[in-house]
């Protein structure tokens, strides 16, 4: 069911300074907390940043290789970056299955999501969205004028396709679906998305699937069948270049063509293409370390559960604890080196922290922290040995 709408507070104006929309104006900024600058205060420390869902591991060996080649044979700083990602672009035809006219590579998968809404948005427009989920999406479409209408399920970590069919109405202009959805892991099968998508033909169901690597479902599978599916996706998750912020959009060839009347072609710098492109020639690295990550997603599952701490997987690179202590465990888990992200005050999230996994070897190490940060606030009892 939608959520009721809150009520905005109203804003003081001072008209002797440069007025913003009265929409932009009651924009929530994005929360943007990062624990980087905790970890470079701490240099002598091993540190494990699993907060932001990114890799924990560097890109491929073959990304420094290329990039440092890229530097000592090409002087082209002082010139602008290759419009439209050709090289990229041709290495991810190969990779989505898809041709080049079906493909926008895009600064990051947030710039791909933004690019969405500037092109599709009117002022009034209403725009579905799973609560919770990742809310920098909504300051994209808010800030086109746009009227943002949350749905959320019965249960929390099960999409409901339901709930989502009955808030299709005639002035829905997006439906964004993240699949799996942050932080719930919420899944629609590819049969439920094309449910979706036939009942509402003249909106853009966006599927952003910034965390397909690590489970493989795809709505690229069905994209051929239908006029409205905008997969994004984003090089920042499983290819560990969140730094080079770098994604993509694979639609229908008509869609393409419209979001290519405001994407700007040099947005994307030469660096994240060049990287983007050398994380594609060597896919076995990253399949390697993905199988890495569900084998790590095991170990922590198994370890909470012999010692009683609950515990939900999902399929991308994060999994769920809850306790009733979210403070303090945050709190000792920082201390201690591992940064998680409290999603407690979300909604439906109350007592869940999200933890991102990535080797095994590191999980091993993240898990003997968190078990003496449990021990250190009594919330689990010390083992007998045998």
């Amino acid at each position: 069911m939608a959520l009721p709408v809150k009520r905005q507070k109203l804003r003081v104006v001072d008209k002797t300074r440069p007025q913003v929309p009265e929409f932009i104006g009651r924009i929530k900024p994005y929360d943007g907390v990062s624990s980087f600058s905790r970890i470079l205060q701490r240099p002598d420390m091993v540190h494990y940043k699993l907060d932001w869902n990114e890799s924990t591991v560097p890109p491929s060996p073959n990304v420094k290789k290329t990039l440092m080649n890229f530097l000592d044979n090409f002087s082209t700083l002082n010139y602008y970056p290759a419009l439209f990602s050709p090289n990229l672009t041709l290495k991810l035809q190969s990779y989505v299955g898809y041709p080049a006219e079906q493909i926008i590579v895009t600064n990051g998968s947030d710039d791909a999501l933004e690019l969405i809404c500037k092109t599709f948005l009117e002022v009034g427009d209403e725009v579905l969205y799973p609560d919770p989920t990742y809310t920098h999406f909504l300051v994209y479409a808010q800030s086109r004028g746009a009227v943002v209408k949350a749905m959320s399920w019965s249960d929390p970590f099960v999409a409901e396709l339901d709930t989502v069919l009955a808030a299709i109405n005639e002035r829905t202009k997006i439906i964004y679906l993240p699949n799996p959805n942050n932080p719930t892991g919420a899944l629609f099968s590819n049969d439920e998305l094309r449910r979706i998508a036939e009942a509402a033909p003249n909106t853009v169901v966006i599927v952003d699937e910034a965390y397909f690597e690590f489970g493989g479902q795809t709505a690229l599978d069905i994209l051929s069948e239908h006029e409205n599916i905008c997969v994004t996706r984003s090089f920042s998750k499983a290819f560990g270049l969140a730094a080079a912020r770098i994604g993509y959009i694979v639609a229908q060839p008509w869609l393409i063509s419209e979001l290519k009347r405001l994407h700007n072609p040099k947005s994307v710098n030469q660096f994240a293409q060049v990287a983007a492109a050398a994380a594609l020639d060597d896919l076995p690295y990253y399949e390697r370390y993905i199988e890495e990550v569900n084998e790590a997603k095991a170990l922590f599952e198994r370890w909470c559960r012999h010692r009683g701490v609950e515990f939900r997987n999902t399929t991308a690179n994060y999994v769920l604890i809850r306790t009733d202590h979210v403070e303090e465990v945050v709190a000792g888990l920082t201390d201690a080196g591992v940064y998680v992200r409290d999603r407690s005050k979300m909604r439906d999230m109350a007592g869940y922290i999200r933890f991102n996994l990535g080797t095994v070897e590191q999980t091993r190490h993240v898990i003997k922290r968190f078990e003496k940060v449990l021990l250190n606030l009594g919330l689990i009892k010390e083992q007998e040995k045998v």
